[in-house]
């Protein structure tokens, strides 16, 4: 079926740093490619060339006296921009939208990881957002120590720069999973929790079948 027939969808990819979700999410907009489905990628902090920027100050490790409230504020910054340029234009257009990472990872990681709260997470996405929310969430969960052994191993290989984020405390990322814990029993309607253990092409299975399944009340 064309995406022509049917409302547009828009999916995110969620979970601690490592967990996977970014190959899961390509993995699936290939396979849904491959249906005939016009498939658009995007990732927070980016998505734009406006949104770039902003992720360069955000994960630049130079910047680690920036405020938690500051962190936040830039987050939906890049999120405002990429809803006016990207999202609401191709859901418009009846096409599937994927992000990696989106309002939820601010709910856990500022909500929950600085403890800022999260009344103020959802203020700043009304406005931001413009009560555009996910209509279906991908949690790819893995324990927080394979979580952490994971992205800085990635970063050790890629030589990468953008690691502000990775370079915090472990209580800081068990707060986040308690984040993430809270948000799957506040919104189990949307919210997927997906097993990110085993192969990659296991996990992407997971993925398909919670799509489908998921699928049938968005079209």
């Amino acid at each position: 079926m064309s995406t022509t027939s049917r409302r547009g969808l828009f999916l995110t990819f969620e979970g601690l740093d490592g967990c996977g979700k970014t190959t899961q999410m390509h993995l699936l907009a290939e396979r849904l490619r491959a249906r005939g489905e016009t498939v658009i990628e995007t990732v927070e902090p980016g998505g734009t060339e406006i949104g770039m920027g902003i992720r360069r100050i955000l994960l630049d490790p130079r910047n680690d006296n920036m405020g938690s409230e500051a962190e936040m504020l830039l987050y939906f910054a890049a999120r405002a921009q990429n809803v006016h340029e990207v999202l609401e234009p191709a859901v418009a257009r009846g096409e599937i939208v994927m992000s990696d990472r989106w309002t939820d990872s601010t709910w856990a990681y500022q909500g929950y990881g600085r403890e800022l709260g999260t009344e103020v997470v959802r203020d700043l996405d009304a406005i931001a957002c413009r009560g555009r929310r996910p209509d279906v969430t991908f949690w790819i969960d893995i324990d927080l120590e394979a979580s952490l052994l994971r992205a800085r191993s990635r970063n050790q290989e890629r030589a990468e720069q953008d690691t502000r984020m990775d370079d915090q405390s472990r209580a800081f990322y068990e707060r986040v999973y308690q984040g993430y814990l809270a948000l799957e029993e506040t919104e189990p309607e949307r919210v997927v929790r997906i097993d990110g253990r085993g192969s990659v092409e296991t996990v992407a299975e997971r993925v398909m079948a919670a799509f489908e399944a998921r699928r049938g009340s968005h079209v």
